[in-house]
């Protein structure tokens, strides 16, 4: 083999081998991108259950068994003294509550929850007084994942007569 002929076959092997590097790059890249959407489906999934299963309870603890006239007879947020997790029977009992779920094999995800009495006018809106409509805003974090996932949701109390 001349000079050209082994200038043109290490040319060939550099190209090949930058070739082989940036395949082996984007088949990393494309492993990544799919595990960080598998860990958001599944964030996704345990925000909807935990929303699903707070409006799944009564709006309110007064409004358990009776009905309520006036917004000033709903109980204050949260869960009361000495109800624990099992024992949730109300909306609000979900507030401040988080927990750690380990049940999937594939990372551990941190679950919390928030819940507000909420200005109907402007539902982005907290208000310290009661009103007929709470908002729940649940936050599902986990060392596999970049970013969080928050979902929210309105609940309201409606009586018909």
């Amino acid at each position: 083999m001349n000079t050209g002929q082994m200038m043109l076959t290490l040319g060939a092997m550099v190209l090949l081998t930058l070739l082989i590097m940036r395949m082996n790059n984007i088949f990393l890249s494309t492993g990544t991108v799919v595990m960080e959407s598998k860990f958001e489906v599944l964030a996704v999934s345990l925000a909807t259950s935990m929303i699903e299963e707070a409006t799944s309870k009564a709006f309110d603890e007064n409004t358990k068994e009776a009905t309520v006239d006036y917004s000033n007879e709903l109980s204050a947020i949260g869960p009361d003294l000495g109800e624990t997790y099992e024992l949730f029977d109300d909306f609000d009992d979900y507030h401040n509550y988080s927990r750690i779920d380990s049940t999937l094999p594939s990372a551990t995800f941190n679950v919390s929850s928030i819940v507000d009495y909420i200005n109907p006018s402007n539902p982005n809106l907290t208000t310290g007084s009661k009103t007929w409509h709470k908002k729940i805003t649940v936050t599902v974090s986990s060392p596999s994942m970049i970013d969080s996932i928050k979902m929210s949701s309105i609940f309201s109390y409606w009586y018909f007569r």
